[in-house]
């Protein structure tokens, strides 16, 4: 060998460390369709960072609307890097358990094994999609914290709590469920997808964060609300279709296995029962909508979409259409109800994030035992609670820290004028 190729070589084993001293993994047609299904699942769920992004600006005012790109921008780097430098190894801890059953391990992911079958369901994959995957996961659940404190938050804060949230917060509780914790063990709770693991935990967040930084400038007045106008509700609208399709990777993924016939129709159901709870979303959320105001709010059609979407999250796979369809329908009228609740209690969120997370959420992993013979009202309700107490007193901790710190909310004459000319360079 030249010994130009013999010193690339030995540079390219040397950078790339022990990964490349890992065995081959074995070359089984099982192995390879789990990971291709698991990178087509991955490329979907990174796509909805793109939903929210849309979403997002579409709600907020014109003169946030490139912040509120930045944010999005910035949070999908920051907590990717994030989780895969310390949440991996604590939501996924193996036998490397700090806290047996409740505080997992600490380190970089290792991408270079081969991540065992799941424990309900087969799919033997790398390790390395599987971390990819999750990956998204945690961008997914930073995503839902930005919408709700759009147009008053600064910057460097919300990014330092996308990686307070990403790297502990978000994992440590994700391991009591799907790393093999107690709330899996000894109570054997549901949630396949992550109705409480994802959106409930993003929308306790997100409601912490709404309630420490306040409302708006002149949101609510002795009068009630005050609308504010939206910056371009098409945009807003594809941003929630997106987010549609991207469920389809982010349910149908966490299945993990397609390896037979078993798992093509599982995962095909899976994939129905998504689309089906997202329209019923949208039917539940326009006609009371409807009925209320004597005409659509393109609004709650929207947030009633995402709604059904996070409601049937926990449990996908187990309803029939039609209860699913029921279980969306239903997402889709709390919603509507969660948004006016939100509205007399003065709490500010931009684009609806608590409702459709943190209130369908809730009510799709209670709706688990409606269709899952395994779970218990008891296993999912106290689950729930624990789950949601922890990240209500972690959060509150991070917000207020940061609110020390840093200090949160943009000045007042910077939320006047829009955090676009505030925080953004907006010539070259």
């Amino acid at each position: 060998m030249p010994v130009k190729s013999l010193w690339a070589a030995g540079m390219l084993a040397l950078l790339a460390g022990p990964a490349l001293a890992q065995d081959a993994p074995p070359a089984t047609v099982e192995f390879n369709v789990n990971t291709l299904f698991l990178i087509l699942c991955t490329i979907l769920v990174m796509w909805m960072t793109a939903g929210f992004t849309m979403l997002e600006a579409g709600f907020v005012r014109a003169k946030n609307v490139v912040n509120q790109c930045a944010k999005n921008l910035g949070l999908f780097a920051i907590a990717t890097t994030a989780f895969f430098a310390f949440g991996y190894n604590l939501a996924f801890p193996g036998d490397g358990w700090m806290i047996t059953g409740f505080l997992g391990g600490f380190g970089p992911a290792d991408i270079g094994r081969v991540a065992p079958a799941g424990t309900e369901f087969t799919g033997a994959r790398p390790a390395v999609i599987d971390v990819l995957f999750q990956m998204m996961f945690a961008a997914a659940v930073a995503s839902i914290v930005s919408g709700a404190l759009a147009e008053r938050m600064k910057l460097i804060p919300f990014f330092v709590f996308t990686f307070i949230f990403t790297a502990f917060i978000y994992p440590i509780q994700a391991a009591w469920v799907w790393g093999g914790g107690f709330l899996s063990t000894a109570l054997n709770f549901k949630d396949l997808a992550g109705g409480t693991v994802i959106h409930v935990t993003g929308g306790v967040a997100a409601l912490i964060g709404s309630i420490v930084i306040g409302a708006r400038a002149g949101r609510f007045t002795e009068d009630g609300k005050v609308a504010m106008t939206s910056y371009n509700l098409p945009l807003a609208t594809l941003g929630a279709l997106i987010l549609w399709m991207g469920w389809f990777g982010f349910n149908a993924g966490s299945y993990i296995g397609f390896t037979d016939a078993a798992d093509a129709s599982n995962v095909s159901r899976i994939m129905l029962n998504t689309n089906l709870a997202a329209a019923g979303g949208v039917l539940g959320a326009g006609l009371v909508s409807y009925t209320r105001f004597n005409r659509f709010d393109l609004s709650f059609m929207m947030n009633g979409a995402l709604g059904g979407l996070v409601s049937i999250t926990a449990e996908p796979l187990f309803p029939t259409p039609m209860i699913a369809a029921t279980i969306g329908m239903t997402g889709g009228l709390i919603v509507v109800w969660a948004v006016l609740l939100l509205d007399q209690l003065r709490i500010d969120d931009v684009v609806g994030a608590v409702p459709v997370h943190l209130f369908c959420g809730a009510w799709g992993t209670m709706a688990v035992v409606l269709s899952n013979p395994e779970a218990t009202i008891m296993g999912q309700a106290v689950s729930l609670l624990f789950i949601t107490a922890f990240v209500a007193v972690a959060s509150t901790a991070a917000w207020l820290g940061l609110h020390a710190v840093f200090g949160i909310r943009v000045s007042l004459e910077s939320e006047i004028v829009g955090n676009d000319e505030a925080e953004m360079v907006m010539e070259s």
